[in-house]
């Protein structure tokens, strides 16, 4: 029995025992369940599993951000195809659909473009009606010094 410090009277007090057995215990075996499926040590050894996993976790972390970057850059890649079909370039086909007040994300034109052409189609329409004409471009051929006129859309 210990009599604590500062108390009013000289009573023992006694505290209890804690036992944190089953407490660790469920924690290991939580991490270790997480672990099923690991070649070796790294899903049998308790170190070994929570090293593996902490690195696990902080990669899945990380590829969750790219992952959104990645479809981004295919949902664009996608759309500027399909925008060229109709004789625009990527910028000027949203620049069109801004100006024209049509809201759709760059998921939804994307699947438009693959899985609906003739509506992308009528969509890519809308918008150059409301992009600004190309000027015409004077292309040189250095060799022979001939001029070429080039236009694309008016």
């Amino acid at each position: 029995m210990r009599v604590l410090p500062n108390t009013p009277c000289e009573e023992e007090v006694s505290m209890p025992r804690v036992k944190r057995g089953k407490t660790a215990l469920r924690r290991r075996k939580k991490l270790l369940k997480e672990a099923k499926g690991y070649y070796g040590a790294r899903s049998k050894s308790y170190r070994k599993a929570r090293e593996t996993l902490m690195r696990a976790w902080a990669y899945a972390y990380r590829d969750r951000k790219t992952k959104k970057r990645t479809m981004r850059s295919l949902w664009i890649v996608r759309i500027n195809a399909a925008a060229r079909l109709s004789n625009l370039s990527y910028s000027e086909f949203m620049g069109g659909l801004k100006k024209a007040g049509i809201e759709l994300d760059r998921k939804v034109l994307a699947d438009m473009a693959v899985n609906d052409p003739k509506g992308f189609e009528q969509i890519a329409e809308i918008a150059k009606q409301h992009v600004p004409p190309r000027a015409e471009k004077r292309v040189s051929s250095p060799p022979n010094g001939l001029e070429e006129t080039v236009t694309t859309h008016a």
